[in-house]
């Protein structure tokens, strides 16, 4: 299975590789205290949500490194 910021936010936290991907770009997303809410969307629309947590350039830095995983 590829990854992208089109994955549900919940299939990249549940995912040991993807998971770091997203802490590595927004530290502490894991244990953000609105991450529950979120889960059942794609990162790029929770991503809108996020109230400048993350940017698109950093949105788009996520999408190469999980693009880049080889599952």
């Amino acid at each position: 299975m590829a990854f992208s910021i089109d994955s549900k936010v919940g299939e990249l936290l549940d995912n040991n590789n993807t998971s770091q991907v997203l802490e590595k770009h927004v530290p502490g997303i894991s244990k953000h205290p609105q991450i529950g809410m979120a889960r059942g969307f794609a990162l790029v629309t929770a991503a809108k949500y996020s109230g400048g947590l993350i940017s698109p350039e950093v949105l788009k830095e996520i999408d190469s490194d999980l693009r880049a995983l080889v599952n």
